[in-house]
């Protein structure tokens, strides 16, 4: 008789840690988005300590005191790890570990562990390697023991154990290959923005903090059918989709990833070249959730990462979203954008005041045309129709007479 065993996949259930250094800091809010975080990778969180100390604990993160309570957390709740609310180092990491004989993860790990998961694109999957490589190379010898042992989990995903058999030398040759592969894509996201501007087309990156609804937007304004649920970093891989306006007109929206409190810097440097759509964006949509409590600090967040990547100054619109999930319809403003909107992009409500605002934009760097084209030039008012705002078509015996708002850079085409 054929016996059939049933294999259960370990839960993780795991503490999160934090440490205040000030007074007034939001470290418990901070620990409530690691707990997301650790949902969102697959774990269980069952208790959050948090030690209020000067500094961060040079050897261990925490004092002596919270390492005993914190052992005695994990037998009392039949927990199996620790999440620590900052990046830890090597000695930090290592030190715990023996302490607690425990799996031990700190934010950046899991963020990274996120985003092995969600990566689809040939080139998100490099920029999730690249980042991981530069994680495990400063951690190579001090992660080989703790990890060895675990069969699955958070922390595993991507590269995993087979890059902690390699040794820093082949680390870095890895990390080499994987640099190269990335700038061939940024030649390819270069030539591609070099088409755009010879076409003149008006491109708006969509930004915003992880789960505001940036990918939810793209989806409602264009039908790009990208994938967008109620986590954190739903999706990664960047998309781009043509917008048409009322008048006619075809702006291009790009998605970016999400900003996060805490945004590991590997990953800045490995996204950079997705994050630079931001960079070489004519204006900026800024789409914030304005149900979160912690909605202001999430902006501030948005705007440092900003400057981070040295993104000049733009036009700002900032969507004040999931308005339909506040008790009270609210008007709410920010000062370091241009425009501010009150929307619900699940009921629709505000998104045709945010096409007016986008004509509005458009408006502003076009000149109104009126001009009788041969009939053997009816080529150039196609493309007066799809830059521009065609607002008057009239078929006469020397031609055809156009009025339009266009571009100041199509007019030298039309000569």
């Amino acid at each position: 008789m054929t016996e059939f065993y049933e294999f259960q996949e370990t839960e993780e259930r795991v503490i999160l840690v934090g440490v205040q250094t000030q007074e007034g800091e939001d470290t418990q809010e901070s620990l409530e988005e690691l707990g997301e975080l650790a949902v969102t990778a697959g774990a269980t969180p069952v208790a959050s300590v948090v030690q209020n100390r000067e500094s961060i604990h040079p050897g261990t993160y925490i004092g002596k005191g919270k390492i005993e309570e914190i052992r005695e957390l994990l037998l009392a709740l039949d927990a199996n790890g620790i999440i620590c609310d900052d990046e830890l180092s090597p000695a930090q990491m290592n030190n715990l570990e023996q302490e607690l004989q425990c799996k031990i993860l700190d934010r950046t790990l899991v963020i990274l562990d996120i985003f092995a998961g969600r990566a689809r694109t040939r080139e998100g999957k490099i920029q999730v390697e690249l980042a991981q490589l530069r994680y495990r190379a400063s951690r190579l010898v001090g992660l080989r023991a703790s990890l060895s042992r675990l069969g699955g989990g958070i922390g595993t995903r991507g590269p995993g154990e087979k890059k902690l058999e390699m040794d820093r030398r082949l680390i870095r040759e890895r990390i080499s290959q994987l640099k190269r592969e990335l700038e061939q894509v940024k030649r390819h996201r270069e030539l591609i923005r070099g088409k755009r501007q010879r076409e003149q087309t008006m491109v708006a990156a969509i930004v915003g903090y992880t789960n505001a609804g940036k990918s939810t937007l793209l989806n409602r304004v264009t039908d790009a059918q990208v994938l967008s649920e109620d986590k954190l970093f739903a999706t990664l891989d960047p998309t781009t989709r043509a917008m048409r306006l009322p008048s006619g007109q075809e702006l291009l929206l790009t998605d970016t990833v999400g900003f996060i409190r805490k945004l590991p810097h590997h990953l800045i440097e490995a996204f950079k070249s997705t994050l630079e759509e931001a960079k070489y964006a004519d204006l900026l949509i800024h789409v914030v959730d304005a149900s979160n409590p912690q909605m202001e600090h999430q902006m501030q967040v948005v705007y440092d990462t900003l400057r981070q990547l040295q993104v000049g100054q733009k036009k700002i619109i900032t969507l004040f979203n999931k308005q339909d999930l506040l008790p009270e319809p609210e008007q709410l403003r920010d000062f370091q954008a241009d425009y501010s909107l009150n929307i619900s992009v699940k009921t629709g409500e505000g998104l045709a005041d945010l096409e007016e605002v986008l004509e509005e934009i458009l408006l502003e760097g076009q000149l109104l045309l009126e001009r009788v084209f041969p009939y053997g030039e009816a080529g150039k008012i196609a493309r007066i129709r799809r830059l521009g705002q065609l607002l008057l078509e009239e078929y006469r015996p020397e031609g055809i007479f156009v009025r339009a708002y266009i571009p100041r850079s199509l007019l030298g085409e039309l000569d």
